[in-house]
């Protein structure tokens, strides 16, 4: 479907764009008259007092219009045209929405974090009531998914009640960036294991150089480590020795590591798991691990090019327990290719048998670098209104197991405008997948294709750092990549070093 927006400045273009693809499925935006367009959009009244909206149905001579008026309050100056392109996006939200019949609980939010959103207020000094009007408001977010970000806000708080003061610590990201092989949905930096694109050995002598400059500066300046987290690709897919090497050189160079609150190994791939890595894990004392189906129908994982049984999954999880690990995240994805509500409660139920002490629902997203969005036609998912009722689903029965939602995200191209939700026990919520998602804190990341994220912590302001994505471009430039790490680092942190 073509669509033509008329009278939108060029800094609005790509918000409107998001707000439409909510509606519609690969939709054609033109922002300028196009006669060979399906809808016309315009905005014939814009004032910071009012907008009025016009979408015209080409085909059929349907007419819609909206008026959206501002709340009275007083706006600053400097705040008019952020407050204006608000009321614009509300306006082609609603008459969006009378188009289509499809209500968007998330409103005119298309970003990750909209707990992020409620934290902010809560530093301001608005108290709870305030805060969850003011969303309401100005985003047109519905009340259960305000009442879902208030449940996962007070999560937080119980789990990190200093969560606001962590500004003066880092967390650590270390990317691993091989796997036995690659998933259909992923566009993570993952490369199979025994393929050609970097020796593991040098990747990981890189690794271990980044690790000791950073842990360095990190002694030298007297910052502390919050948590560290090994992500990926697959951290497992390396061998038990290669492991328990990386693990002596985090305790040697990072400071006060009996001070770290967290240490997390994902060991998402089951196929990657031996009863000697578990030694491993356990003799460095790290017990939060990931071990994830993503589902519990065979089918389903040889679409996606899970190369693990849903046996494995089950077979790993009871010798992780056997070995001592006492806190273990599992992933379930809803949407995948070939699942409804009757395979996703399926795959609830198996999970139910083994009561990890997390559980995350991610929703699929169709990444634009995925092999599944590449080739989309041979890959059949469930329709939106599905994919909402197995979230649902999953909310009844994290709630009737005993779970709490502790984080969230979205996404963009997200199947039916949903959210990806951590669920854990009390208590055993992941401290780190609270810094990542309210970036209360830098993270600092190390290996291939980790981005730091640097939050100053005198202003909050957020920028980013990559390292090189492929394993030979790493291992080639890991010197030059940490140098400029160490001096962004210096610049970030430079009014606040203790001496």
């Amino acid at each position: 479907m073509k669509i033509s927006i008329l009278g939108i400045e060029e800094t609005y273009q790509r918000s409107f764009q998001h707000i439409i693809q909510l509606f519609l499925e690969d939709p054609e935006v033109v922002f300028q008259t196009d006669e060979n367009a399906n809808l016309l959009v315009s905005y014939p009244i814009m004032s910071d007092k009012q907008v009025h909206i016009l979408l015209e149905n080409v085909e059929n001579h349907q007419r819609l219009e909206k008026t959206v008026s501002s709340v009275t309050r007083i706006i600053a100056e400097e705040d008019k045209k952020k407050h204006l392109k608000r009321m614009m996006s509300q306006a082609l939200l609603l008459v969006l929405q009378d188009f289509t019949g499809i209500e968007q609980p998330w409103g005119i939010l298309t970003g990750i974090r909209p707990t992020k959103l409620l934290h902010r207020q809560l530093r301001e000094g608005k108290d709870l009531p305030q805060s969850q009007q003011k969303i309401k408001e100005e985003y047109l977010v519905r009340n259960e998914k305000i009442e879902l970000m208030q449940d996962i806000v007070k999560s937080q708080l119980t789990a990190v009640p200093d969560l606001y003061q962590l500004s003066k610590e880092v967390s650590i990201y270390i990317g691993i960036p091989f796997c036995p092989t690659k998933c259909a949905y992923c566009t993570f930096p993952a490369y199979a294991i025994q393929g050609k694109q970097g020796s593991v050995q040098s990747f990981l002598g890189g690794l271990h150089y980044e690790m000791e400059m950073i842990g360095n500066w990190l002694k030298e300046q007297g910052i502390g480590i919050t948590t560290v987290y090994f992500g990926g690709g697959t951290p497992t897919s390396i061998t038990a020795e290669e492991m328990d090497l990386l693990y002596e050189k985090m305790y040697q160079v990072f400071p006060r590591m009996d001070k770290v609150r967290e240490v997390t190994v994902e060991a998402g791939r089951p196929d990657t798991i031996t009863e000697e890595k578990l030694k491993v894990l356990k003799k460095w004392k790290i017990d939060r691990i990931s071990i994830n189906p993503q589902s519990y129908i065979q089918e389903t994982l040889n679409a996606i090019g899970r190369h693990h049984t849903v046996e494995e999954t089950v077979e790993k999880f009871i010798l992780s327990r056997e070995m001592g690990m006492k806190n273990i995240n599992m992933d379930l994805i809803i949407g995948l290719p070939g699942e409804g509500i009757k395979e996703f409660h399926h795959s609830l139920q198996e999970t139910a048998q083994l009561m990890p002490e997390s559980l995350t629902v991610h929703t699929l997203s169709f990444k634009r670098a995925s092999e599944m969005t590449r080739n989309k036609e041979k890959y059949k998912v469930a329709d939106r209104f599905e994919v909402m009722e197995m979230m649902k689903l999953a909310e009844q029965w994290t709630i009737e197991k005993g779970y709490s939602p502790y984080y969230l995200y979205r996404q963009k191209n997200i199947l039916g405008n949903l959210e990806n939700v951590g669920y854990a026990l009390p208590g055993k919520e992941s401290i780190y997948n609270i810094m990542i998602m309210e970036e209360m804190q830098t993270i600092i990341g190390l290996g291939c294709g980790a981005a730091s994220k640097w939050v100053d912590p005198v202003t909050g302001e957020i920028s980013r750092f990559a390292n090189p994505k492929e394993p030979k471009a790493y291992n080639e430039n890991y010197e030059h990549y940490t140098k400029e790490k160490i001096k962004a680092l210096n610049r970030l942190f430079g009014k606040m070093l203790i001496k």
